[in-house]
């Protein structure tokens, strides 16, 4: 099964304010946009396993004119306090790059 850093064009996250992340995924292609969109370890309940939060904080929004999957959670410390290990929030990406996505095509 493929990894989402083989079917992806580019990963990245950063803050979206001091209380949230946000994780960009943008698509080399239409066919790769659906695929992704329907992939189930990029959905809320799998998503929210990964970083620790509910499900209910995970917002996922796809732009399909730019072909762009975006996912925006709290943080689990607010930026720049003395806990915060990742100030920019530039490595929590990092996290999906080996997600298995299943490799059919979406109905």
């Amino acid at each position: 099964m493929p990894l989402l850093k083989d079917i992806a064009k580019y990963v990245r996250s950063k803050n979206a304010g001091p209380f949230w992340v946000t994780i960009d995924i943008f698509c080399k292609d239409e066919p790769t946009f659906r695929l992704l969109c329907a992939a189930g370890s990029l959905k809320p309940d799998a998503l929210a396993r990964l970083y620790g939060v509910a499900p209910e904080n995970v917002a996922i929004f796809r732009d399909e004119p730019l072909k762009v999957i975006k996912i925006s959670f709290p943080r689990a410390v607010v930026q720049g306090s003395a806990q915060d290990v990742d100030s920019h929030a530039g490595q929590y990406f990092v996290t999906l790059l080996n997600l298995p996505i299943c490799a059919r095509t979406p109905e």
